[in-house]
């Protein structure tokens, strides 16, 4: 704030009032800058970058190691085909089903597509977790936040009855659709998932689903 200070004219009867220099007070800039550094450490942790897990295919180098075995029933494939297009088909396709390979089956993203498939299929892990989240929810069992999704991670390891997704992708498949399938993952609790490529006999069958397939490309592995 500005001060006024009294100086001496030198004349008899009386004083001079002189005005110095204004002087700012920087006490409220003190308390706004606290108010900014609690914002911005605020604002911070609240905006850190989220990480998308991707489950991917280990490579074997040594040629004389098997790969692991997949259960075929619990195999379920999921193909992304172009134009926001989903397929999916059970089980394992091999070269020698070239001549009669597998039908697609078409589906969509969301609630009534493609998740009430993976929900149905894994009906014993959703419940599991279900009524874990229950006992923790009642105060039956109280645990840390940290803990509480150990202890989820465990149930998905130890899980036998679920399904394994493979997903797939279409040359034309875009982005926006892994996102989308990632969240279907996430959102119904799949324990085993993974991108793997897609085979010529799945390219086969993709594109006779969307009727731009030959005979002749089947019979040729092209």
């Amino acid at each position: 704030m500005a001060e006024i200070a009294e100086q001496d004219s030198g004349k008899k009867g009386g004083r001079q009032k002189v005005k110095p220099p204004p002087h700012i007070d920087m006490t409220p800039m003190v308390d706004l800058m606290c108010l900014l550094i609690v914002f911005f450490m605020l604002t911070a942790a609240f905006t850190k970058a989220k990480i998308m897990e991707i489950n991917l295919p280990e490579k074997i180098r040594d040629p004389n190691v098997e790969p692991p075995k997949i259960p075929e029933s619990r195999t379920v494939n999921i193909i992304l085909g172009p134009d926001d297009r989903v397929f999916w088909y059970p089980g394992m396709v091999r070269e020698e089903d070239y001549g009669n390979p597998p039908p697609l089956r078409e589906t969509t993203f969301g609630a009534d597509g493609i998740r009430r498939l993976l929900v149905e299929r894994n009906i014993t892990l959703a419940r599991r977790i279900y009524e874990f989240n229950q006992e923790i929810l009642t105060g039956r069992i109280s645990l840390p936040r940290d803990s509480i999704e150990s202890e989820i991670r465990k149930l998905k390891r130890d899980d036998d009855t679920g399904p394994i997704v493979l997903i797939k992708a279409y040359k034309s498949a875009n982005y926006g659709n892994f996102v989308e399938i990632l969240d279907e993952m996430n959102i119904v609790g799949i324990a085993r998932y993974s991108f793997v490529d897609l085979s010529w006999i799945e390219n086969f069958m993709v594109e006779r689903a969307l009727g731009i397939a030959s005979t002749a490309s089947a019979s040729t592995g092209n």
